[in-house]
């Protein structure tokens, strides 16, 4: 039987300067102490949400970070990343001041759009992947696939073949970050998803009842709610059927698109 719903808090935060920002950034590290284990054929996968659409995957070694933005002090006492995966290019995925101060020489995957907009020496370890794509990072089998809006008013805010969701390979286990996106032809078509990662915040992605009905037709079987402002995930405590489990985190909810 699995569990339904795990309701987790306190892991949110607002990002400051100087001192202040160290402090924020103390305290959020110890929170994210407290992340979540994924057992796989080839060791556990740590599982840290960080904040909005921001999270940390680690395993065997490997520290992907995804989306990082908000600056350094918000990963003090985490692991340092090996490898940097980005969806998109809006503010709240993408923020070149923090890739600088964290990432290093480590090699960085993410779509056309932001290759273009990285300084050089990120540039330099940086690779572009297009819906459809198939690489790695770090040694992690990766495929890229479509991440947009389908609602006819909201097709401005993420167009058609730009933004990127991924699906990664751990062990026996694919974990599937989706991006800024509505339910697509490449999500409701996916298999054997052990993890999936769902934004659900008008008017930028989809609603929660949307996620619901997605959720119920590829049917992963852990979900997080992430980039979901203000809204009322009360929708999949009584939509999502009993194939997967609802993981409600406190991702601090700054309504960016």
């Amino acid at each position: 039987m699995v569990t339904r719903r795990t309701v987790v808090a306190g892991m949110a935060g607002l990002p400051f300067v100087g001192l202040a920002a160290n402090l924020v950034g103390q305290a959020q590290a110890q929170e994210l102490a407290m992340a979540d284990t994924i057992t796989t054929s080839e060791g556990d996968l740590v599982i840290r949400p960080v904040d909005h659409a921001s999270l940390v995957l680690e395993w065997g070694g490997k520290v992907i970070y995804v989306d990082p933005v908000g600056g350094a002090a918000r990963y003090e006492g985490l692991p340092a990343p090996t490898a940097i995966l980005i969806t998109h290019g809006h503010g709240d995925h993408f923020d070149v001041p923090t890739l600088e101060a964290i990432a290093g020489s480590v090699p960085l995957v993410a779509n056309e759009d932001v290759l273009g907009k990285l300084p050089g020496a990120l540039q330099a370890n940086a690779t572009a992947l297009v819906n459809g794509d198939s690489g790695e990072i770090d040694g992690v089998p990766l495929k890229a696939i479509a991440a947009h809006n389908t609602t006819a008013d909201r097709m401005n805010y993420h167009p058609v073949g730009v933004g990127n969701g991924y699906i990664l390979t751990f062990g026996d286990k694919q974990v599937y970050v989706a991006g800024d996106t509505e339910p697509t032809e490449d999500m409701l078509g996916l298999t054997d998803i052990a993890v999936a990662f769902l934004p659900m915040n008008l008017p930028y992605t989809m609603t929660p009842d949307q996620a619901v009905e997605a959720i119920n037709v590829f049917k992963p079987g852990i979900v997080y709610p992430y980039h979901y402002g203000d809204s009322d995930l009360s929708v999949l405590e009584a939509g999502v059927g009993e194939h997967t489990e609802v993981r409600l985190r406190d991702w601090y909810p700054n309504g960016q698109g």
